[in-house]
């Protein structure tokens, strides 16, 4: 059988700096940061307390399991990722990097994250190998054959509150679940706006999201419908002992504010501008979903 090595070349220490900056975007902060922030809401939803240390474990894991993830997205769609506006400045496709380098720096992050995850309890590195394989090996080549890839996406992407929820309590349990299907469905309308206005980009790398597959009214309609059952979902809490009374409320403005948003793109008139409407839809949702656990975390207790 034929041996495959990685040939790694260190750079100079004048480029030590770039190349490490390269490495770390590989990981995409951003992403990994809020993975971590919905993690720890979901840690701090659960009933019971985890030691410090095993606090420490789990979300030290999740930031490396997540980079792992996404560096190894971006080594599997780099000739996508050049094709399109807003990742052709990546490491990969702009060379700042060779793909041997994300490759094995990505397999390196997984090799350190999963054993790390599976030290705080079994159900916390189980949650997180299936994120990392479904996000990986699952959604990232099922996104050049189907529209249905968003929904498979969303699954490794609504995981963190629930390793959250079993660092602590070392189950899923009913709390965790409920904020896996917020997480869950609010992925819908947030990616399928960004599906709305920058549709030729990928079509032009051949991406078959719902704009592109079914066409934009599709998408219209796909972000009205999760946005209901977002909505809906969000409302369960209180009903269940996990939210306040002032929660409720909160929830409810924020989802009536969200419906008679996403109902616009159903009713287009002469001056309706679909990319301008789906870019408010996509900045609401970065508003709604941070302000929704916020709400949720103030009336623990």
């Amino acid at each position: 059988m034929e041996r495959t090595e990685f040939v790694v070349d260190v750079p100079p220490r004048s480029r030590a700096l770039p190349f490490v900056r390269d490495l770390v975007a590989l990981t995409k902060p951003r992403i990994t940061t809020m993975v971590l922030a919905t993690e720890a809401a979901g840690a701090y939803l659960a009933p019971g307390h985890a030691p410090h240390n095993a606090q420490f474990v789990a979300l030290s894991g999740t930031a490396l399991i997540v980079g792992s993830a996404n560096a190894l997205n971006m080594w599997w769609e780099r000739d996508i990722d050049g094709l399109m506006t807003r990742t052709r400045n990546r490491p990969l496709p702009a060379g700042r990097l060779s793909p041997d380098v994300a490759l094995a720096f990505g397999l390196a992050l997984a090799i350190a994250s999963v054993p790390m995850l599976f030290m705080v309890n079994v159900a916390t590195g189980l949650l997180g190998l299936i994120a990392l394989l479904s996000y990986v090996a699952v959604y990232t080549p099922l996104k050049r054959h189907t529209s249905l890839a968003l929904l498979v996406g969303a699954v490794p992407g609504a995981i963190p509150p629930l390793l959250g929820w079993a660092a602590v309590t070392g189950t899923v349990g009913f709390g965790g679940l409920l904020l896996f299907a917020v997480l869950f469905l609010w992925q819908i309308p947030h990616f399928a706006a960004i599906t709305i206005f920058r549709a030729k980009d990928y079509a032009r790398a051949g991406l078959q999201v719902v704009s592109v597959q079914h066409g934009e009214r599709a998408a219209r309609q796909t972000i009205a419908l999760y946005t209901v059952l977002l909505v809906a979902t969000s409302l369960l809490f209180a009903p269940f002992g996990l939210g306040a009374r002032h929660y409720s409320l909160v929830a409810a403005v924020l989802g009536a504010a969200f419906l008679a948003l996403a109902f616009r793109g159903l009713r287009p008139g002469p001056r309706f501008s679909a990319d301008r409407w789906a870019k408010r839809v996509f900045a609401y949702s970065i508003v709604y979903l941070p302000a929704l656990l916020a709400a949720l975390l103030i009336g623990k207790g």
